[in-house]
C-alpha cells in the first residue's frame, strides 16, 4: 500500500536521476574522503535538507487545508537568533534553544491568527512573511552576522557515520514525524480537520488546538532549517537565508501528491518531492547550463513531473489500456469463431 502510494514519486525521481546521469555521467559516483562520503548524490542529500525540513512541517499545515508562506522568513529569524546568541557568547545549547523557541513562537503567532482570530492561512502567514525579514535584520543590525563556533558549525558541515549532519537531521525529523502521525491518532485527526473542520469539531476534535499545533510544528521545522543554513555558512544572512524556499517547500508537498485542499497526506512522499527538487537543482548545476536558464529549466521539469503524476492523466491511461485489452480480447474471440 505504501509503495503504491509513493510509486509516482519514486518513478519520477528514478527518471530524473537517469536523465541527469546521461548529461553528467559521474552523478552516481560516491567516494570516501577522510571518512566522509562525497559525491553529487551526497550533495543532494545535504543541500536538500532545508527544503526537506520545511516540507515536513508544510505537509502537516496543508493537510489541515492551510498554507504557511512564512517558513522562509522564519528560517531567517531563527538563524539570526542563533548567530546572535553564539556571537554574544551564550554557548551552543542556549543558542539552539533560543532558535527553536523563535521558530515555535513564529508558528504560534500564525496558529493563533488562523485558528483563533479566523484569518485565512494565506493572509495570516503573509503578514509574518512580510515583516519577518525586518525582524531578522533588526537582530543582525542589518549586516551578515558571522561567528566561529565549531560546535554550532557541526550542524551545517559535520559528518556522522559518513553522512552529512543536515542529511541526518531531515531523515530523522521526517521519520519521527511520520511515525508519530501514523502510530497515533494525530494523523487521522489532522486529516479529519482538513477535510471538514466543523464536522470534526462536532465529533469532539479540538480543531483549534490542533491547528495551532501544526503551525508550531511548521515553525520548529523552519527553525531546524534555519540552524542548518546558518551553521553551514557560519553566519546569519537576514536578506537571503530561506529566500523563496517556502515556494520550494509547497512545491515538494504538491509533487508528493498531497492535495492543497487538505485531507490525506504523506510525509514520505513530500520528502521524495524535496529530493526531486534538489536533484533538479543539482543536475542543472552539473550540466553547466547558464544561470539565466536555471529557473526556466526547473519549472519545465517540474511541470512535466506534475503532468505525469496527474490523477486525470493516470485515469485516462487506465481507460486507454483497458480499451486496448478489450479490443485484443474481442479480436481473439472473432479469430476463434
Amino acid at each position: 500500500m505504501l509503495l503504491k502510494r509513493i510509486a509516482p514519486q519514486l518513478i519520477a525521481l528514478a527518471a530524473l536521476i537517469l536523465l541527469v546521469t546521461l548529461v553528467y555521467p559521474g552523478f552516481l559516483d560516491i567516494s570516501i574522503n577522510d571518512g566522509r562520503l562525497v559525491g553529487p548524490v551526497i550533495d543532494v542529500l545535504k543541500r536538500g535538507a532545508p527544503v526537506a525540513l520545511l516540507a515536513v512541517g508544510m505537509t502537516l499545515v496543508i493537510a489541515t487545508r492551510g498554507i504557511d508562506l512564512s517558513v522562509g522568513t522564519t528560517m531567517a529569524i531563527c538563524g539570526a537568533v542563533a548567530a546572535w546568541a553564539i556571537a554574544a557568547g551564550w554557548g551552543l545549547v542556549p543558542a539552539l534553544v533560543l532558535a527553536l523557541a523563535a521558530g515555535a513562537a513564529a508558528g504560534l503567532w500564525n496558529g493563533l491568527l488562523v485558528a483563533v482570530v479566523g484569518i485565512q492561512p494565506f493572509v495570516a502567514t503573509l503578514i509574518l512573511m512580510t515583516m519577518g525579514r525586518g525582524i531578522a535584520q533588526l537582530i543582525t543590525e542589518g549586516r551578515i552576522l558571522t561567528f566561529n563556533h565549531p560546535g554550532f558549525a557541526f550542524f551545517g558541515s559535520g559528518t556522522v557515520l559518513g553522512l552529512p549532519v543536515p542529511a541526518w537531521l531531515w531523515l530523522l525529523t521526517g521519520a519521527g514525524v511520520a511515525l508519530l502521525m501514523r502510530r497515533s491518532a494525530l494523523g487521522m485527526l489532522i486529516e479529519a480537520t482538513g477535510i471538514n473542520r466543523r464536522a470534526s469539531a462536532l465529533a469532539g476534535v479540538n480543531a483549534t488546538v490542533l491547528l495551532i499545533a501544526v503551525y508550531v510544528a511548521s515553525g520548529l521545522c523552519a527553525a531546524l532549517a534555519g540552524i542548518v543554513v546558518t551553521a553551514d555558512i557560519r553566519g546569519a544572512d537576514a536578506n537571503n537565508s530561506g529566500l523563496w524556499l517556502e515556494l520550494d517547500a509547497i512545491l515538494a508537498v504538491v509533487i508528493g501528491g498531497n492535495s492543497l485542499l487538505g485531507g490525506r497526506f504523506s510525509i514520505l512522499a513530500a520528502l521524495l518531492g524535496a529530493l526531486i527538487i534538489q536533484t533538479i537543482d543539482t543536475g542543472i548545476l552539473l550540466a553547466g547550463f547558464p544561470s539565466e536558464y536555471n529557473l526556466v529549466i526547473k519549472a519545465a521539469l517540474v511541470l512535466v513531473i506534475l503532468v505525469l503524476q496527474s490523477p486525470r492523466i493516470a485515469a485516462e491511461w487506465r481507460i486507454w489500456r483497458e480499451s486496448q485489452r478489450a479490443s485484443r480480447e474481442a479480436l481473439a474471440e472473432r479469430s476463434r469463431t
